[in-house]
């Protein structure tokens, strides 16, 4: 019996120490901004990526390796360094770097000093694309969530809305969609609404909220869409996509329910 619960203790153990090993550097709240989350990390350069006005230092932490992005600095590898106010960016892509991290924490170096440092961002980057000379198509935190902010926000007012369903096996209202969205998971659907907001070009789509004056307001009246294609605020209009739930564009911004790659059509 002793010899029984010291190896349940030791497999207590090593499990306890496997689970710390997987912790992230900084803890990313889901649907938080990821402003809320800043934080700090240290660790010791393995790796720098150059993409100016960015460095991209990859980092040996105390919980393992991570991704971090400071405003262009020369640390070499070896060098302990810590990254003051991260902000954690899920799937973030790098367009001068030509990658994709899974996650990557946006923060400035201590003692690199300046506005950077007060603001977590280089001058100038903080408006969105290309915020500095030689970083066309570079993308900031705050740019990122500034646009996501800009078609996640519904319409202010759009008066009355009443449109008919649309017809065909996969046809769904605004309402219905949200409270299938378990069954409808990964499934096409074809939805019929009135266009109350439309933002272009965001993260390379455009983003179209629609209403068909079914649901509750602010519950389940408005549903968003992505499509390359292009539509009109009180515009009436089909479209047939894809729903998908859960779905995290990154800076904290996620939609429970949304249906992308939809084709347009009146």
């Amino acid at each position: 019996m002793r010899r029984l619960s010291v190896v349940l203790l030791v497999a207590l153990t090593v499990a306890g120490c496997k689970k710390k090993e997987s912790a992230p550097p900084v803890a990313v709240a889901e649907g938080a901004p990821a402003q809320a989350n800043a934080g700090a990390i240290k660790g010791k350069v393995l790796e720098r990526l150059d993409a100016p006005p960015y460095s991209y230092l990859k980092l040996q932490t105390a919980q393992g390796e991570a991704w971090a992005a400071v405003p262009k600095t020369d640390a070499t590898t070896g060098t302990e360094v810590t990254v003051q106010g991260a902000m954690p960016m899920q799937g973030f892509e790098s367009k001068t770097l030509n990658r994709k991290f899974d996650v990557v924490y946006f923060g400035t170096l201590a003692g690199q000093g300046g506005a950077a440092a007060q603001g977590g961002m280089p001058p100038g980057m903080g408006g969105g694309m290309g915020g500095a000379p030689g970083a066309p198509g570079e993308m900031s935190p705050q740019g990122i969530a500034a646009q996501h902010a800009a078609a996640a926000a519904g319409p202010s007012d759009v008066g009355d809305v009443k449109v008919p369903k649309a017809t065909g096996a996969d046809a769904r209202t605004v309402a219905e969609i949200f409270a299938q969205r378990a069954a409808l998971k990964e499934k096409p659907v074809t939805l019929r609404g009135k266009v109350v907001k439309f933002n272009e070009g965001i993260m390379n789509r455009n983003w179209i909220h629609l209403r068909d004056g079914t649901g509750a307001a602010g519950k389940d009246n408005d549903i968003t869409v992505t499509t390359n294609d292009k539509a009109a605020v009180g515009d009436v209009i089909v479209v047939k996509g894809t729903v998908r739930l859960d779905k995290d564009f990154g800076a904290g911004y996620a939609y429970p329910v949304i249906v992308e790659d939809a084709k347009v059509s009146k």
